[in-house]
């Protein structure tokens, strides 16, 4: 069920800072037919976000029509890695949309190739073939049937078991919640997948055994024999608590993986293109995935994801004939991927952005601080991407951060 949020204005305090501004009732009496109308048409899953009636936005700044402005913390949920409204993004959309060509299917067009070119050209080997679908959710989906396929291929139908992580969050779609780690998200499956097994993420905070024989006691525990398992799959970091896995633990995860012939995916839906201060995710635990999995900051703003894999004989014309690809969509990727300076993502260590101003948590210390210091109970997280670990009513935290000019999700 998601957050209710009262739709009843109150009188918050008048907020009127460089990047902030607050100066109507919350939420804005105007704005109450639109949120009205909209929980009339819409299922209460769409409630889940403070009354905020976005009317535009630039940079990391959300505005109402009203004369509010926001920080958006959370970067339209972990998309708008660019920005939000790049001059050079909205310009390759409206150039693209003015083309009369916004949609081929699968059939072949010269833009296409080449934003594969230049996704692969950004990958690390062996990643070196690109597939291009809609939905975070529909690459998890590829990456499952994927694992599945080469398992059977390589061990027979016994070997078919995905091993992911409890508190993983990889979509809303069967599979991808069947990969997940929270388990009321699965309680309308019923019939649950039994080759689907997940083992506690090493974050040191919720599983303080951090070591890679945790991982190996788990998969006993659920009497899973390695030779069984067609794939491990998780978020590079966890999406819902910004924890990073060690890199010891990932590299013998890594050898693990290799020496069962199971694939390794990393989705990387929520840390690739530059979030975690480095270009991918992957890149600080110094391994690369068999398949990683991207979407939200590819393009900065429209719906377009990928799933980056090394090249083999099982997948192409059997799915690529499922997928309707958007070509205004790959225009907007294009231009985002070809502004990447990879030196500019990772030139300054954490300590130098948080010193200088740059880094969340410095941000967070200017404007006092994204949660109030009495809900804090500290960060996890590198880059761009941190999380603060709140105390007491998580939901009166986020209502006190709206009604002063700061945007959580």
């Amino acid at each position: 069920m998601s957050r209710e949020y009262s739709l009843t204005p109150k009188r918050v305090a008048r907020v009127e800072t460089t990047y902030r501004r607050i100066v109507t009732k919350f939420p804005v009496p105007q704005s109450i037919p639109v949120l009205e109308k909209l929980q009339a048409l819409e299922p209460v899953a769409m409630r889940g976000q403070p009354p905020v009636v976005w009317s535009h936005a630039n940079g990391f700044q959300v505005s109402d029509a009203w004369g509010n402005q926001w920080i958006d913390w959370s970067s339209g949920v972990l998309i708008t890695n660019a920005g939000h409204g790049r001059r050079e993004i909205v310009d390759a959309i409206v150039e693209h949309a003015s083309s009369e060509m916004l949609t081929n299917y699968c059939f072949p067009s010269e833009i296409r190739k080449r934003m594969v070119e230049t996704l692969a050209g950004l990958l690390p080997a062996p990643l070196e073939k690109v597939f291009l679908l809609t939905t975070g959710s529909e690459t998890v989906e590829c990456a499952i049937k994927l694992c599945r396929i080469h398992g059977v291929l390589a061990g027979g139908r016994r070997k078919h078991v995905i091993v992911s992580f409890e508190k993983a969050f990889h979509g809303r779609t069967l599979g991808s919640q069947q990969a997940g780690g929270i388990p009321a998200l699965k309680e309308w499956i019923v019939n649950l997948d039994p080759g689907f097994v997940q083992v506690p993420f090493p974050d040191g905070f919720r599983t303080e055994d951090n070591s890679f024989a945790g991982f190996e006691r788990a998969l006993s525990e659920h009497d899973i024999l390695p030779e069984d398992v067609a794939g491990v799959m998780l978020e590079t970091y966890q999406g819902g608590s910004a924890a990073f896995a060690p890199a010891a633990y990932m590299q013998s995860l890594r050898r693990w993986c290799t020496e069962h012939n199971a694939l390794l995916v990393c989705d990387e839906v929520q840390a690739g293109f530059g979030r975690t201060g480095k270009l991918w995710g992957f890149e600080h635990y110094g391994i690369v995935p068999d398949l990683a999995l991207f979407g939200k900051g590819i393009s900065s703003s429209l719906a377009l994801l990928s799933r980056g894999g090394r090249a083999s004989g099982y997948h192409g014309s059997a799915f690529a004939g499922q997928h309707d690809f958007n070509a205004h969509g790959q225009s907007d990727l294009l231009r985002s991927c070809t502004g990447i300076d990879r030196s500019a993502v990772e030139r300054e260590p954490d300590g130098k952005r948080a010193e200088d101003g740059r880094h969340p948590a410095s941000a967070a210390a200017r404007v006092g601080g994204p949660v109030p210091p009495d809900r804090t109970r500290g960060w996890q997280g590198t880059g761009g991407r941190h999380r603060v670990r709140e105390g007491g009513d998580e939901g009166a935290g986020r209502r006190s951060c709206v009604g002063r000019g700061r945007a959580l999700h």
